[in-house]
């Protein structure tokens, strides 16, 4: 199975993100983008491709474990940015060392992930992003237009509670643009605190 440690934004903020992206896709070349459903915006945190079912258990006490070590923290969505024309993404912003706590979560998740066996991509620097979009590449739609109007965007703080094990389950009808769907999968409390059960499915 395919699967990704994530955090993801409460109603509000992706009614306010949903709010920007509806004037995004009035610009020239939005219809040549395949755009994101809002119900599947997250901020990946340790992607883990395909997972050995028997691998499971220990990885999500692992991520367990890991929520447990990190406190809550406030985080909004600010700005944008792009991947060359490939990707077009939201950014993270919050109080001075949220950005920080994000990031030492996705530390965490990643390393979760390695003890647990599985194999992950070398380690990059983390840059937190939420993909809206995505282009065809070099031969499509310019992203930058997009990415600049996204600039002065500035979402509502809220507090991050919780860690997200979501499954990736990829298209199997064969029709064009299909996406995956993504299914959460067990989820953790940060700190230690009262959060939906943990576990897999």
């Amino acid at each position: 199975m395919r699967l990704f440690a994530a955090v993801l934004p409460p109603d509000s903020a992706a009614c306010e993100l949903a709010a920007a992206a509806g004037a995004l896709k009035g610009l020239p070349g939005a219809d040549e983008l395949r755009w994101t459903p809002r119900d599947s915006w997250h901020f990946t945190l340790a992607f883990m491709a395909e997972v050995d079912e028997g691998a499971v258990p220990d990885l999500t006490a692992r991520l367990e474990r890991a929520a447990h070590r990190t406190p809550p923290f406030s985080l909004a969505l600010r700005g944008g940015g792009h991947f060359g024309d490939r990707a077009l993404w939201a950014g993270a912003a919050g109080a001075p060392g949220d950005t920080a706590a994000l990031r030492l979560l996705a530390q965490r998740a990643d390393a979760a992930a390695r003890k647990a066996g599985i194999t992950m991509e070398e380690h990059r620097h983390y840059r937190p992003h939420l993909t809206l979009a995505r282009g065809r590449g070099d031969a499509g739609t310019a992203l930058a237009p997009f990415a600049d109007a996204l600039a002065a965007f500035e979402g509502t703080a809220w507090t991050v509670r919780e860690l997200t094990l979501v499954r990736s389950n990829l298209p199997r009808s064969g029709v064009p643009g299909e996406r995956p769907r993504y299914e959460a999968v067990g989820s953790w409390a940060l700190g230690g605190g009262a959060g939906a059960p943990g576990g897999a499915g």
